[in-house]
């Protein structure tokens, strides 16, 4: 069994604080002080892109901290916006990057869903 992940995160009203890490988050490196309340966590960064354009992202989070919220892990998802005509290639192309990240999406909820089985224990 391994030990549990510890990270100390500056904050403006508490000082250093040590707290529990996910063995999914990506860390919090290079991260400003903030007040405890906004210090969460993030995990690996899932894009869809189209002809250099972002048009969604997705990340497992966590807000422990958080005062009038869900506390619990979730999924961020952002969508951007496309907002132009399409011929019939760059529409297929579009059609495909989105299939390929539904898989991504899907395979995010799964793990969501282990992820929050062990909440429970």
């Amino acid at each position: 069994m391994t030990a549990e992940r510890t990270v100390t995160v500056q904050t403006i009203d508490q000082g250093d604080v040590t707290v529990p890490e996910p063995a999914w988050c990506t860390g919090h490196d290079d991260q400003a002080p903030q007040l405890l309340c906004d210090n969460g966590h993030l995990g690996t960064a899932y894009r869809a892109e189209f002809g250099g354009n972002e048009l969604a992202y997705a990340a497992l989070v966590q807000d422990p901290f958080v005062e009038h919220s869900d506390r619990s892990v979730g999924v961020l998802v952002e969508m951007g916006h496309l907002a132009r005509a399409l011929s019939p290639g760059e529409l297929d192309e579009l059609a495909a990057v989105l299939v390929d990240y539904a898989g991504t999406l899907r395979r995010l909820a799964r793990q969501l869903s282990v992820l929050k089985a062990g909440e429970g224990q």
